[in-house]
């Protein structure tokens, strides 16, 4: 069986909402952010990113990685475009344009959309939020941002999804990035396409096993 090591709170969430999405039984093995913990190496402690036996897995310390035999991935975005491409069916690329188009989503995702909404949660619930600063990278931030939203926007005008006519890993990738951003709702506002769209994906059960998961984890 295919084994995921992680927690919900974190980017394990794509293969998660993949797998939801599919109805794919991982092996799943909770590993928390070692950060999160008072003292990580304290006796009791949860397994964590800091733990000796989840380094052996990941000498990185971070979280998720996917084992599959002898493959460890330890990137979420690979992770999730390889879930699809072996268990995927009809969420997975079906000819070679659809999988230049998943990547090209999906690299969007990871190295334009992720780092600025990443910036605008970070502002939003640090312990400055609503401090000059805070302000300041939201609206550094949101430039950046908007840049892309304004092409996700102008891409999904007349579609519901982003490849094929049909929900698929891509829009798993890139909605899971677009979600760090969803406090700073002007963004939104000015591109209703793209919200149309994310509130498409997280009305879907897969999502919703993932709100699911969080909740029931440790804040």
């Amino acid at each position: 069986m295919i084994r995921l090591y992680g927690c919900y709170r974190s980017r394990a969430t794509r293969p998660l909402w993949l797998a939801h999405e599919l109805g794919l039984v991982l092996e799943h093995h909770p590993v928390v952010q070692a950060y999160r913990l008072p003292d990580p190496a304290a006796p009791g402690a949860p397994v964590n990113t800091a733990s000796p036996e989840f380094l052996e897995i990941n000498p990185l310390g971070q979280i998720p990685v996917l084992v599959d035999g002898p493959l460890v991935l330890s990137e979420s975005v690979a992770m999730t475009l390889y879930l699809a491409r072996k268990e995927g069916g009809a969420l997975a690329a079906q000819n070679l344009g659809e999988e230049g188009e998943i990547l090209q989503w999906a690299f969007m995702a990871a190295t334009g959309v992720e780092p600025p909404a990443l910036d605008i949660l970070r502002a939003l619930s640090g312990p400055d939020a609503g401090g000059e600063a805070a302000q300041a990278a939201i609206a550094q931030a949101g430039a950046a941002l908007g840049r892309y939203f304004a092409r996700i926007d102008q891409h999904l005008a007349g579609r519901e999804w982003l490849v094929g006519e049909r929900f698929t890993v891509a829009d798993v990738v890139l909605a899971d990035c677009v979600r760090y951003a969803q406090g700073q709702a002007a963004l939104f506002a000015d591109h209703p396409y793209l919200s149309a769209w994310l509130a498409r994906c997280q009305a879907r059960p897969g999502w919703k096993a993932v709100l699911a998961g969080r909740n029931a984890e440790p804040a």
